[in-house]
């Protein structure tokens, strides 16, 4: 470790001005010996390092979601050249370049962050030796030796023994505490971040092999920060908590504000989003503008979380534009493509509505009520009792006897057509003889 740091040793002075500088300032607060002078030092250390940093990180997101999308194309090309490395390696390299991707863009953070690391190493390794480094001269070397966070010193080991501790002015117990918690807390800041990462902000839809990668470094970065840290200063290991629970919260908000495509984040999000726009009627800002811009561009390729947000925005009598904007749809109505999206059209004229079909018995039922009211609009109702017996006789044929005079004519059917009565044969009948009397 010490030749790793003697090789960063080029940014020590750098590391030790910033330090000195931020110990000015907490000092003249709660007193350059003590702790929190220094500890707080080496936090906003930290915080001005992270902070530069955000364009990397930035670009790393961009380049592990690319290296996700590309994964299915990466296992088509290992199975196609498995025989051919130098092929395989070429076709790679051919998908990388046109696909605008760079596997290491995902690294910067760490690559650009490990000098400090290792310079910071380097500067409390001297002070823990004695050894003035950079701009750290006699009088701020004794004082960084006798500041302690929570009873250990800055310069002190988890290996340490316990004559190497008493000369810092401390007791081995309180210095193996205070590394061991410190210790714990980093793994389990580094462990909750990455299985964040994977449990939240992973597409689900698409099985690959980084998965199964990022699932394995979920377990294996604990226990190095673990084994790794026992042989830490305990300013090294203050720097080193405080970017992973920086880490943590810059994932926190990456994962609540610019999910990952396709992961369960992202159906968090959208439904959070789709409550927004349908209180407000509208995009509020222009990040939620760019989210409705880029899902409406995808057309076709919506994942199902997306196409549940459009679906469920045109049931609400809204529209998403091209431009990331939402505008209400008057008289809008939902049409459902293919591909299972909605799309808002303007209202159609209404259908005609055709006259329900009657039974026959409902024919003849409101036949019957027609033939009563022509009946009840007869003129022969306004005939006396008698005239209309007289008229009855003379209707009645002299040939045929009363029993076939007494019964009724066909009833009226559907249409011209007639119908046999019943018992009787169709077609003409013989007339029967009169009966004797």
């Amino acid at each position: 470790m010490d030749t790793i740091a003697s090789f960063f040793s080029f940014i020590t002075w750098p590391v030790s001005w910033v330090i000195v500088q931020f110990h000015r300032v907490y000092g003249a607060i709660f007193g350059a010996d003590t702790g929190w002078a220094w500890g707080l030092s080496i936090v906003s250390l930290v915080v001005l390092i992270r902070i530069c940093l955000i364009p990397l990180f930035v670009k790393q997101i961009k380049a592990t979601r690319a290296m996700q999308t590309l994964q299915p194309e990466m296992k088509k090309i290992q199975e196609r050249y498995k025989n051919d490395k130098q092929r395989q390696s070429e076709e790679m390299m051919k998908l990388y370049k046109e696909s605008g991707t760079n596997p290491l863009s995902s690294c910067l953070p760490i690559l650009a962050q490990s000098p400090f690391f290792f310079a910071l190493y380097h500067v409390l390794s001297a002070i823990a030796t004695g050894k003035t480094i950079g701009v750290i001269n006699e009088p701020l070397l004794a004082s960084a030796r006798h500041a302690h966070i929570v009873g250990a010193p800055l310069a002190a080991k988890f290996t340490d023994s316990a004559d190497k501790v008493a000369q810092l002015g401390a007791t081995l117990t309180d210095v193996r505490v205070v590394t061991a918690v410190m210790i714990v807390l980093m793994s389990a800041s580094q462990f909750y971040t990455q299985r964040q990462l994977m449990t939240k902000n992973v597409d689900t839809t698409v099985k690959t092999p980084f998965m199964q990668q990022q699932k394995m470094l979920m377990y294996v970065f604990p226990v190095m920060f673990a084994v790794f840290g026992i042989n830490f200063p305990v300013g090294v290991l203050v720097y080193w908590l405080t970017t992973n629970v920086w880490t943590m919260g810059q994932q926190m908000y990456v994962i609540h504000n610019n999910p990952t495509p396709g992961s369960k984040a992202q159906a968090a999000y959208l439904e959070r989003l789709y409550k927004h726009v349908t209180h407000h009627g509208k995009t509020r800002n222009r990040r939620e503008k760019a989210i409705v811009k880029a899902i409406v561009s995808k057309g076709r390729d919506r994942n199902e979380f997306e196409r549940k947000f459009i679906n469920g925005l045109t049931k609400a009598g809204l529209a998403a534009q091209s431009d990331g904007t939402v505008v209400k749809g008057e008289g809008a109505v939902v049409v459902q493509t293919e591909d299972g999206t909605a799309t808002t059209t303007a209202a159609a004229a209404p259908r005609r509505q055709q006259p329900k079909r009657q039974t026959k018995s409902q024919r003849q039922g409101g036949a019957k009520v027609a033939g009563a009211d022509d009946t009840e609009q007869s003129p022969s109702l306004t005939k006396s009792e008698p005239e209309i017996q007289a008229e009855t006789k003379t209707d009645v044929p002299q040939d045929t006897s009363p029993a076939a005079a007494k019964k009724p004519g066909p009833k009226p059917g559907n249409g011209s057509r007639s119908k046999a009565q019943s018992g009787q044969r169709k077609g003409p009948q013989r007339p029967k003889s009169p009966s004797k009397k």
